[in-house]
Order: C-alpha cells, then sequence, then structure tokens
C-alpha cells in the first residue's frame, strides 16, 4: 500500500510541475567603453552577429600615439648612451680622485714643498671630488628621467594596443559607434557576447526553492542531464515573489529562441 501512494505522489508531483519559459541567452554579454580618446577610423557592421577573430573590429586614430611613441623611444636610445657616458666617466674620475689623493697624501708633510704647491694639489684633488660628485648627480638625474620616459612609453604602446578592439572568440553583438565619430575615455563602443556557454534565466514561487538545485531539468519535455547552476534567494525587484533562477547549458547553434523549462 505504501508503495502504491509513494508512486501516486511521484506521478502528482511529475504532472503539477510547473511549466516556465526561458530565452536562451549567452552566458555574458559585455559592454565594452573606451579606454582612450581619438577619432573612429572604422567600426566594422559586417562583423555583427559574427565570432570575431585575430583583426580589429574598430579601430580609433593612433596616429599621435605612434609619432609620440617613436620621438620617447628616441629619447630613450639617448638617454641609454648618456648614461652609459657619464658611468664611464664616473670610473675614471674615481680613479683620478684616488690617484691624486695619494699624491696630497705623499707630499702634505713635505718640508720641500711650499704651501702653495700642497694647496694647489689639494684644490686639485677637490676639485675632481666636485666633479665626481656632480657626475654621480647628473647620472641620477638621467635614471630619473629614464624612468619617466620608459612609462610614458608604457602608456603610449598601451594606448596604440587600446585603440584597436579585437576581443577574439567573442560574437560582435551591436556596435555602439559609428566611423567619423570622436569618442572619449568611458563612451560605450560595442556589445560583443561570450557564447562559449547560454544561460537559460525563470523565476520561480518561494515554494519551488526547496531542493531545486537536485531537481530534475527538462527542456522541451526532454529530461536533460543539466542542474540548476544559480539561485537567488532574495525576491526579484521587478518579478515581485518570485526568486531567480539560472541554468547553464551548452551553445545552441541559435540563440535566443524560446524553450520550455521544467524541474521534476
Amino acid at each position: 500500500m505504501k508503495k502504491i501512494i509513494s508512486i501516486f505522489f511521484l506521478f502528482s508531483s511529475l504532472i503539477y510541475a510547473k511549466e516556465y519559459y526561458a530565452k536562451v541567452e549567452p552566458i555574458n554579454i559585455f559592454t565594452l567603453s573606451s579606454q582612450v580618446n581619438g577619432e573612429v577610423l572604422l567600426a566594422n557592421e559586417d562583423l555583427i552577429g559574427k565570432k570575431l577573430q585575430d583583426r580589429a573590429y574598430i579601430v580609433i586614430d593612433d596616429t599621435l600615439d605612434k609619432k609620440d611613441l617613436h620621438s620617447t623611444n628616441q629619447k630613450i636610445e639617448s638617454l641609454k648612451k648618456m648614461i652609459e657616458a657619464d658611468k664611464n666617466i664616473i670610473n675614471n674620475l674615481e680613479e683620478s680622485v684616488q690617484r691624486k689623493k695619494q699624491n696630497y697624501s705623499s707630499i702634505k708633510n713635505l718640508s720641500v714643498k711650499s704651501k702653495i704647491q700642497k694647496d694647489n694639489v689639494y684644490f686639485d684633488l677637490i676639485s675632481t671630488q666636485n666633479q665626481l660628485l656632480n657626475t654621480k648627480k647628473e647620472l641620477q638625474n638621467y635614471h630619473s628621467q629614464l624612468a619617466d620616459l620608459l612609462y610614458k612609453k608604457a602608456v603610449l604602446e598601451k594606448s596604440i594596443k587600446d585603440k584597436k578592439l579585437i576581443s577574439k572568440g567573442m560574437v560582435l553583438y551591436e556596435l555602439l559607434v559609428k566611423k567619423g565619430q570622436y569618442v572619449n575615455v568611458a563612451t560605450p563602443l560595442a556589445k560583443v557576447a561570450d557564447v562559449s556557454k547560454a544561460i537559460l534565466t525563470i523565476y520561480v514561487d518561494v515554494e519551488e526553492l526547496e531542493n531545486i538545485k537536485h531537481k530534475d531539468v527538462y527542456i522541451d519535455h526532454k529530461l536533460t542531464r543539466y542542474k540548476v547552476s544559480r539561485v537567488s534567494y532574495i525576491a526579484d525587484s521587478v518579478n515581485i515573489s518570485k526568486y531567480k533562477v539560472q541554468i547553464i547549458i551548452n551553445p545552441p547553434k541559435i540563440f535566443s529562441k524560446l524553450v520550455k523549462v521544467e524541474l521534476k
């Protein structure tokens, strides 16, 4: 008798399982905004709806950036040569200072040398030491300038890279700019979709939440191997008193079609 009752309740639950309709959407749709300023030279509308490859679908003018980068690279190379020259000068001056110190030490207590002679040797030593200090100071300044130029180079290279949108592997969902338009930082450029997976979103009553992640998922009346992937236990702000439930599935050939979803 108990077996009959269990079968009855199981049969009843299958019959009265609620049906939901969900749109098969890409797992993520991203809005890409500009990281740079400039005029749009290319906005390839022919690629809308297609999977993107290695070529850019939006290009922003980078002419001035490239000229500035070329000039910056030349300055960097020039500074590197000046740094190397200063290093050699410092080595020579350090050796000169040591010899002049030895020379001064050898004569400073000699009575056969006049005070003027001793002073001349001493002042020559001090002059060389000051020259050494000034060259070291100059070298530090060159290193500081080089660091600034290397930072500027990195910024320019990033700016040039950011002026070509590629998004390989994504599907171009929508272009938000046109050729000839001037964009600023944060201007929305395009929407791209990650179609590596698809997602179904339904809104269920609170009673449906119990053991929801263990329920079988039926799509268009067919049992699938999928399970509920995400559950929001906070009622939705639009679908009042309903709770968002999402199921991640393999990508279909065609997105955005409606499917029937049942949880049993």
